[in-house]
């Protein structure tokens, strides 16, 4: 897995503030990381945020005017930019290794998701990464089977 030649599954975990999203998706995750699968989450926040660390150098570059920041180590980065408009698929080539990406959010957009109700009422993780999992089966059956 990973090194993925197909499109990744793309699968929103939404609803509203406070019912449950990341608590499910930190549960979906390693369900599926278990797997052998890359798995990438795009986090929509409906609400400004504070894009950087107060104190890091970074976070006092931004301050002090920088439209973008990036910082990198040997095998990570992070990169904040601002621009007048972004899209959860304007963030998708960032994450070419993956098999699945999770969005948290984006209630109203037209991937396949579940919808948390509140934490009491959700599927378990289990329940949804098996959907993701048919998902991804389908998918994979789908590419086979047209490059015959």
């Amino acid at each position: 897995m990973g090194k993925n030649v197909i499109q990744p599954v793309i699968f929103a975990v939404s609803g509203y503030k406070n019912t449950g999203k990341t608590t499910l998706i930190t549960g979906i995750i390693p369900i599926l990381a278990e797997k052998g699968y890359q798995v990438a989450v795009i986090k929509h926040d409906g609400h400004e945020f504070e894009s950087d660390v107060p104190g890091t150098d970074s976070y006092q570059h931004q301050k002090a005017g920088a439209y973008g920041t990036a910082v990198f180590s040997k095998s990570q980065f992070l990169v904040t930019k601002r621009v007048s408009e972004i899209t959860a698929e304007m963030l998708l080539p960032f994450f070419p290794e993956a098999d699945i990406i999770l969005i948290e959010g984006l209630k109203d957009s037209s991937y396949p998701k579940y919808i948390c109700t509140s934490p009491q009422e959700n599927a378990t993780p289990d329940e949804v990464a098996k959907r993701i999992l048919e998902l991804l089966a389908k998918r994979r059956v789908g590419e086979t089977s047209s490059n015959n």
